[in-house]
């Protein structure tokens, strides 16, 4: 009996020694937690308090023991204590319930807070255990992440990501921007997929310099799109490294380097330009330093690159014109270019150099004036031949003048003989009275008036080319003039049937009849002339608010366009090699001066096979 009492005893003693230690494996558990872990009893006061709690909030176990738990929740979240004081009289759980404590800095710290009731043996609550997770270093880190993806995703830069067995892992934006795939098409693709075949060598030897942790920086090469375009890139590749420093991947940052690569192969040409331009072209700071030298500048002024840049402009400029330079760069700062600025600049050896300059404003990326640049051209020679042909213009002048001389006393002396001749042939058609002799008299008339015509034709040219062919504007019935004129050609044009087409009856205009006169009759003249085969030639007159319009139309074979320009033109003929049709082609010559001395305008419109018209405008 007494055996069987010592062994219950002893199993109870190990029971208990079990619970012991069970107690004392849980309180070393609480002891090295990470996590803060306090206990409250029902009322809501601290009974318990792990050394986690002090690092979290600051107060110590003796500080916190007794306090009310409102004691560590901040003002603003007394809706959270009431949640916290709520579950532990109820004896209901909260899992990872988010909210605010406040430690003893006064600074709010962001928990995730778990509670669990503690019941006695009726299942009454006796109090509740918490444990809070501070949540801050985990925001922040999250934070650092959401940043970094930001990043990348607003980046410009293709930024890809691949394993060293080169599968592709991450693809932004960018990436999808610049080759054309999807993130979905791109992840889980092998990075062949963007590489050209004749470049899948360089791939080893990324993945060569990544195994081994070394980092590859601005590498150029060609990648290749899912349109199947080139493009230039470069490339700056990193190892991505795990928690236990193993290089795990590769981290890639393209560049498209397509416009740069333009930009450098332009400026290259641009290079090549300026060092064989023939022109001295050189740039300058806004304080007139010389920065750039080509080697027509050298060629120019004498001085080498090494000798010119880094001196002032003024260096090449006589002491006389410095003001110049002030004006120049006054402008520039402006922003505005000087264009073909006449001026003379010094050379080395003294030479004085005539130049025509023009100078531009040189910008920065942000559009601010730095300086300038000038292109300089010697017109030594273009000076010399503007030197020549005024001298030989004086001497055209001169000749002119006497060809003016000439023509004129010519044409009165012509006149005077030929005036007699047409008296006397007048004379003699009275006294002829065979038919045969009254037709050759008449031919001779007609030839005589012919020549006059002429010989005032020429007469009119030289007093325009000289400004003395006068007007003598009075007031005239346009109306009556061009009925005089059609009989006065139709008197002696007998098979042609001229016919004036117009509303008008009566307008008076201010201007120079005979002129006008001289005009119509040219056209008239012109109509029958070069439309032989059509007997019907009409004329046109408007009024167009302060405007007369007059037109004269023939039927005959018309003139092509490009014959059109050239036709009021001086000795112009539309059909030069038909010796049939007479005149020296002044007649629209003199048609055209006489109309822009009246503030009007004439033109011709025609069409090839149907006929032409030519019309003037005047204002009445």
């Amino acid at each position: 009996m007494d055996n069987q009492k010592s062994a219950n005893l002893t199993r109870s003693s190990a029971g208990l020694l079990t619970v012991q230690h069970h107690q004392a494996f849980l309180a070393a558990a609480i002891a090295v937690s990470e996590d803060a872990i306090f206990s409250t009893n029902v009322f809501g006061e601290i009974i318990s308090w792990n050394p986690a709690c002090t690092r979290m909030f600051g107060y110590t176990e003796i500080e916190a023991a007794r306090k009310h738990i409102s004691y560590i929740i901040p003002p603003d979240f007394l809706q959270g204590a009431e949640l916290m004081l709520g579950a532990i009289a109820e004896g209901e759980p909260i899992d990872r319930f988010e909210t605010f404590l406040l430690p003893k800095n006064g600074t709010p710290a962001h928990v995730v807070l778990s509670i669990q009731p503690v019941k006695d043996d009726t299942g009454a609550a006796i109090g509740a255990t918490m444990i809070a997770y501070n949540s801050s270093h985990k925001n922040q880190a999250d934070e650092k992440l959401g940043r970094l993806a930001a990043i990348i995703d607003s980046s410009d830069d293709a930024i890809i990501s691949k394993t060293l067995a080169g599968i592709i892992t991450s693809w932004n934006p960018a990436a999808e921007r610049l080759f054309g795939y999807t993130e979905n098409e791109a992840i889980g693709k092998h990075i062949s997929l963007i590489i050209p075949v004749d470049r899948l060598s360089e791939e080893d030897i990324i993945i060569a310099h990544i195994a081994q942790g070394l980092k590859m920086d601005h590498f150029e090469t060609m990648r290749i799109t899912k349109g199947g375009t080139l493009v230039a890139i470069s490339v700056t590749i990193s190892p991505i490294v795990n928690s236990d420093g193993k290089i795990i991947g590769a981290s890639k940052i393209a560049r498209d380097i397509s416009e740069h690569n333009k930009a450098v192969e332009k400026q290259s040409v641009l290079a090549a330009i300026v060092n064989s331009s023939d022109d001295a072209i050189l740039s300058k700071t806004l304080d007139g330093n010389i920065t750039s030298w080509n080697k027509a500048a050298e060629k120019m002024f004498g001085y080498t690159e090494e000798d010119a840049i880094g001196k002032h402009i003024s260096l090449i400029i006589p002491p006389e014109r410095l003001d110049e330079e002030y004006y120049i760069i006054g402008e520039v700062k402006r922003g505005r270019k000087v264009n073909h600025f006449h001026t003379v600049r010094l050379a080395k050896d003294g030479r004085h150099i005539p130049l025509s300059l023009s100078v531009s404003p040189v910008m920065n990326d942000k559009g601010e004036v730095i300086g300038a640049s000038k292109i300089a051209r010697d017109i030594s020679e273009q000076l010399a031949a503007q030197e020549r042909n005024a001298r030989l213009y004086e001497q055209v002048k001169v000749l002119s003048a006497k060809k003016d001389e000439f023509i004129g006393l010519a044409s009165h002396e012509l006149k005077t003989p030929l005036t007699s001749i047409l008296a006397y042939l007048q004379i003699l058609m009275k006294s002829v009275t065979d038919t045969q002799g009254q037709v050759f008299l008449l031919k001779a008339n007609l030839q005589v008036k012919k020549v006059i015509a002429l010989i005032g034709d020429l007469l009119n040219v030289s007093q325009i080319e000289t400004g003395k062919l006068k007007l003598n504007p009075e007031r005239f019935d346009i109306c009556r003039l061009i009925t005089d004129n059609i009989e006065m050609v139709s008197h002696t044009n007998k098979k042609f049937t001229i016919v004036f087409e117009s509303a008008i009856k009566e307008l008076f205009i201010t201007g120079d009849p005979h002129r006008i006169e001289q005009v119509i009759i040219n056209l008239l003249t012109n109509a029958i002339r070069y439309a032989p085969a059509s007997p019907k030639i009409v004329i046109h007159l408007y009024q167009q608010d302060q405007q007369i319009k007059v037109g004269v139309q023939d039927f005959g074979n018309g003139i092509a366009a490009d014959k059109l320009v050239e036709i009021f033109s001086k000795f112009y003929r539309v059909d030069d090699h038909n010796t049939n049709i007479s005149g020296l082609g002044i007649g629209l010559f003199l048609s055209q001066d006489i109309i822009n001395r009246h503030n009007g305008k004439i033109w011709a419109e025609s069409v090839v096979g149907e006929g032409s018209t030519f019309w003037f405008e005047i204002p009445i």
